[in-house]
């Protein structure tokens, strides 16, 4: 992009020719967390919770600020290649040395939320995928695919995890699909509205898990806790998506931006 192009980006912010749209969850005590068997580590990954420490009081007559702690994979959240174990052997596979082009990227939203609001357990295909591209165009390599569910609409609601006897039901994906994306469209990564990339009954697909399975194993990254899909158009908009540098991080919480033309 020239110096030009820079500035050109900045008026258009200015005027509102370009828009920024927050794709975030606020990150709360309430933030919902996945649930897993136990020997998947539920319990061991804490929920978000914040503490005061002053607020220009006789703590700190002057400044207001907090701790907090949580879970890498906690609300509105970035999963990198070394968070799943077929990802592990990657080079710069971790949150501090990925190469920062990965966090920005075009936007494909594919919009399965009339398919999700009747089956909450629906899955998406290539042949859906496929359908998009007839309409949209094809999927360009580098892009970030977004999953539109409008599962995000009932965060603070129980259907949000949407918990019965046999664990947790959400949209997500057929495992086909999955490789189609990372091998033949070779994108970046996914990004879903629900608390994980994955569908709430993943751990019965083959291969179980297989967003976080085949797309980790592809050096290709994940997003969950998106929100604001329906406010983006099917192409056109400009992903900004960093976590946090931690050291050999598997992720973190993060603050998902998108650029859209008005």
């Amino acid at each position: 992009m020239s110096n030009s192009s820079l500035i050109n980006l900045v008026q258009d912010l200015a005027s509102g020719k370009v828009t920024i749209v927050d794709l975030t969850a606020t990150l709360e005590p309430a933030s919902p967390t996945l649930k897993l068997p136990e020997e998947f580590g539920w319990g061991k990954s804490w929920p978000f919770s914040i503490e005061e420490i002053s607020r220009y009081d006789e703590r700190g007559p002057f400044w207001y600020w907090n701790n907090f702690k949580c879970g890498e994979h906690t609300g509105t959240h970035f999963d990198a290649p070394v968070h799943w174990v077929t990802g592990q052997d990657h080079n710069d596979n971790c949150t501090d040395n990925m190469p920062v082009e990965n966090f920005v990227g075009p936007a494909c939203v594919i919009d399965a939320s009339a398919e999700s609001a009747a089956d909450p357990d629906f899955l998406m295909s290539i042949d859906f995928i496929k359908q998009w591209e007839e309409k949209h165009g094809m999927i360009e390599a580098g892009s970030w695919v977004l999953y539109r569910s409008d599962w995000s609409k009932i965060i603070t609601s129980d259907k949000y995890l949407n918990m019965q006897a046999d664990g947790s039901h959400t949209p997500g994906w057929e495992p086909d699909a999955v490789v189609f994306l990372a091998e033949q469209r070779n994108i970046l990564g996914v990004g879903v509205e629900t608390v994980g990339t994955d569908a709430g009954q993943a751990a019965v697909q083959d291969p179980m898990f297989p967003c976080h399975n085949i797309m980790h194993g592809a050096n290709k990254c994940g997003l969950a806790g998106l929100k604001n899909l329906d406010k983006l158009p099917a192409k056109g908009a400009i992903l900004i998506a960093p976590p946090l540098k931690i050291k050999g991080g598997s992720g973190s919480p993060t603050r998902v931006l998108a650029l859209v033309t008005s």
